[in-house]
């Protein structure tokens, strides 16, 4: 086996890893991608068509990072979920990045929001609608990132196939 084919592998096995990244927080999922895919274009792939597969990959994962946080951020405010409160779940989504690894990222963000809103409105239930928003936000923010994975993925397979 070749050592062109060796790292084939080696950066579709980074791309892979990072579309898991994106559902298992604990692996920089994006980022993973995009390294995998500009790793193949720099020690694999020849011509422009390599540059042309990096630039594609590299807009697709800062446009999917930025609407990760814009488009749920906006959505939160919206739905009136105030900046405090999203202060406070993205400060135990942190804690709990640490503490309980894979999962303890999005569900320390929604205790967060939970809690805010608990003690802002001094009701569980009345905080219950500012907590469904921060799920759902974190869901879209996944999404988009689950999505912008995949499209790495095709995006590094045809201009792997078409090199």
């Amino acid at each position: 086996m070749s050592a062109d084919v060796v790292i084939t592998i080696v950066c579709g096995l980074a791309i892979l890893l990072g579309t898991i990244g994106v559902v298992v927080p604990v692996l920089p999922g994006l980022l993973l991608s995009w390294a995998g895919v500009l790793a193949w274009a720099v020690f694999v792939a020849d011509g422009w068509l390599r540059w042309v597969v990096v630039a594609m990959v590299t807009a697709l994962a800062l446009g999917a990072t930025t609407a990760k946080y814009l488009w749920p951020g906006r959505r939160l405010k919206s739905s009136g979920v105030p900046n405090s409160t999203l202060l406070l779940g993205v400060a135990l989504g942190a804690v709990g990045f640490f503490v309980i690894p894979f999962v303890g990222l999005p569900l320390g963000f929604v205790l967060g929001v939970w809690l805010a809103e608990w003690a802002r409105l001094g009701d569980r239930a009345r905080a219950w609608p500012s907590t469904r928003e921060a799920l759902r936000a974190t869901g879209i923010a996944m999404l988009i990132e689950l999505c912008a994975a995949f499209l790495i993925a095709i995006v590094w397979l045809g201009g792997l196939f078409a090199a």
